[in-house]
């Protein structure tokens, strides 16, 4: 009986929440938090926060990670998606974001940015923004 009045008092709080979702800003997904580079001219790229988007993001550190999984460049060039978002820190060396671009030729690479804007609001949540690459083979 008392898992029953608990059910009744928790379904109207969970479709409470369901229904404050606001459609019109992004949802969190899981993922690697990285300071990305700032771009005046990034276009907001709403596809990249999609549940099945492939996004491979580059730390601070160097490591490279295809959503929250740790894994070595080279293995990017296995990745079947023909759009591949990249997220790299801004503090992170040249040489290893042009290694994991290397690594991704043959796809369409999105490199992910902060939009100007945001800058200084960096606790608002916002579609994420981005500039588009083709790797040539």
């Amino acid at each position: 009986m008392k898992s029953v009045i608990e059910m009744c008092l928790m379904v109207p709080v969970l479709l409470c929440g369901a229904l404050a979702q606001d459609p019109s800003k992004p949802v969190l997904r899981p993922g690697v938090s990285v300071q990305m580079a700032v771009a005046e001219h990034g276009v907001e790229m709403r596809a990249a926060d999609e549940l099945d988007a492939t996004v491979v993001a580059i730390t601070q550190a160097g490591k490279v990670y295809v959503g929250i999984k740790p894994t070595e460049t080279a293995a990017l060039s296995d990745l079947r998606d023909g759009t591949v978002y990249v997220k790299a820190d801004a503090r992170v060396p040249y040489q290893k974001i042009l290694a994991v671009l290397e690594a991704l030729r043959g796809k369409t690479v999105v490199l992910l940015t902060q939009p100007a804007g945001n800058a200084a609001k960096p606790q608002e949540i916002t579609w994420p923004h981005g500039v588009t690459l083709t790797m040539s083979r």
